[in-house]
């Protein structure tokens, strides 16, 4: 068997035992949760005799081992339960939440990428030089303070002071794509933020790191001015890890949304989250947690076999 095959293989395989594995952590971390479901279902004036009719009705009676493989089967075949609150079924309601989601992560990622990828490359061209460190200084303010805090001062300047963009990103589907970007520019502008230093500096760290090799040294004795051996020598070769914190980053666009979507009250998975978690409504916390957990893996896999296909030393094996 060929070795990209191999690892491919073995990659996928642990990934799927990976999501099993937080699909048990999920599960169990929110049957140990403290309260009683059904009394916060039912509320303070709710009888014994109402509250045992309840646990018995949702399955709480059963045991968790039970309850675990029959919530995993139901997964298995796109059943994500049923909301305790409202009694809707939770994949109709994520669907729309999801969407969202995946809409505010694609044009905060549509802008953060390139960006960074681009000040990165700059940052190594203008090495140790004002350019250098005053994208090194900008992007560590930006990644030290909190999203939320970003978010309120954004909102505070850009939204009240020169009412540029609304501070209520919500979107339906009767809008246009222009007013969906107009509603979201504070929340993608805040992510951005808080994604762009990390990637930025993972790409200047993993060109100067291969800048450091022979073949480096030779095109720049060649004479080639120092973009083209950064374009075509030293990027390509950097890839690798810049792929990896990418798509670390893009699953924190998707998965750590959760505190942006609540500032700006997004409909999203984040803000769908939060306001479940709060009626104690566990079969949306555990579907929430299951996709949050999918999402991370997979791109994390994305990366890896990524890494994988642009090893040399895999692609051509002696």
């Amino acid at each position: 068997m060929h070795p990209i095959i191999k690892l491919v293989a073995q990659r996928l395989s642990l990934g799927i035992l990976l999501l099993f594995a937080a699909s048990v952590l999920i599960f169990a971390g929110t049957i140990m949760l403290p309260g009683d479901v059904a009394q916060q279902i039912l509320g303070q004036g709710a009888t014994p005799v109402s509250l045992a009719n309840l646990r018995e009705e949702l399955g709480l009676n059963t045991p968790p081992v039970t309850r675990y493989f029959n919530w995993l089967g139901g997964v298995l075949q796109g059943d994500l339960g049923t909301a305790l609150t409202n009694g809707r079924d939770i994949a109709e309601s994520i669907s729309g939440r999801l969407k969202n989601t995946m809409f505010l992560a694609f044009w905060a990622a549509v802008i953060s990428v390139p960006l960074a990828i681009f000040l990165g490359l700059l940052a190594v061209r203008y090495k140790d030089r004002w350019p250098d460190k005053t994208i090194s200084a900008v992007t560590l303010t930006t990644i030290s303070i909190p999203e939320f805090m970003i978010g309120y001062i954004l909102v505070y300047w850009l939204a009240i002071k020169f009412r540029w963009f609304p501070s209520v990103a919500i979107i339906n589907d009767s809008m246009s794509l222009l007013e969906k970007l107009n509603a979201i520019a504070l929340p993608v502008m805040v992510l951005t933020l808080v994604v762009l230093a990390h990637m930025m500096r993972m790409t200047r760290a993993a060109i100067l790191n291969v800048m450091q090799s022979a073949y480096i040294e030779t095109a720049e004795l060649k004479g080639l001015p120092m973009l083209t051996v950064i374009r075509k020598h030293a990027f390509p070769n950097a890839v690798a890890p810049i792929v990896n914190v990418v798509m670390i980053n893009m699953a924190y666009l998707v998965v750590g949304v959760v505190v942006v979507e609540v500032v700006f009250a997004y409909p999203g998975m984040g803000q769908y989250l939060v306001d479940h978690v709060t009626k104690r409504d566990v079969p949306v916390v555990q579907a929430c947690g299951l996709i949050f957990a999918a999402v991370y893996i997979g791109l994390n896999l994305i990366a890896d076999i990524v890494s994988i296909v642009t090893n040399p030393r895999l692609r051509h094996p002696k």
